[in-house]
Formats: C-alpha cells, sequence, structure tokens
C-alpha cells in the first residue's frame, strides 16, 4: 500500500500537482504590455492568463522552477490583483 507523504505547512502530499505557467505569466504579461505600449486591461491579462502554457510538475519541481527563476509569479488564479500589486510595486506607487 502507498502513503503519501503529507506536508502540514501546505496540506499538500508530495504528488500533488501544481500548475505552473512556462514561460511566466508574470514575463508573458511585461512583455503584452511592451509590445502594446500602454496598460494592459483586465480582459487582456485574463486572456493571456487563459492561454498561458502550463506543466503539471509535483511541489518539489515547482519549488525548483520558482527558485531558478529567481522570483514569485503570480497566481493564475489571482492574476488580476496581482498584475495590479506588481505594477504598482514596480512604480513605487
Amino acid at each position: 500500500m502507498h502513503h503519501a507523504k503529507f506536508d502540514d505547512a501546505t496540506g499538500e502530499d508530495e504528488e500533488t500537482l501544481i500548475l505552473t505557467p512556462v514561460p511566466a505569466l508574470l514575463a508573458v504579461l511585461l512583455k503584452l504590455e511592451q509590445d502594446k505600449g500602454a496598460a494592459l486591461t483586465l480582459e487582456e491579462v485574463e486572456q493571456a492568463r487563459d492561454r498561458a502554457e502550463c506543466i503539471a510538475m509535483p511541489r518539489h519541481a515547482h519549488d525548483a522552477v520558482v527558485k531558478a527563476r529567481g522570483y514569485d509569479d503570480i497566481d493564475p488564479e489571482r492574476a488580476w490583483e496581482q498584475w495590479l500589486a506588481f505594477k504598482a510595486a514596480s512604480t513605487g506607487a
């Protein structure tokens, strides 16, 4: 019988798969905004999120990707809010 290891901090077992946008959703949004030359709209952010290519990977692999990237990506479930927060933080607003 298989027993999954359980992580009390995250409430996940080691086999839980995390959908990880590749490339990072943040990088995609930055490129889209740069190409547009103006702020992205809610609709544009949601379209980019919905079209993002994702890889399902276990938590340890996801964490390794984040560490190698050097920053946390935007959570696709909260893409608009986190995009606005990133923009505010990066402009010092």
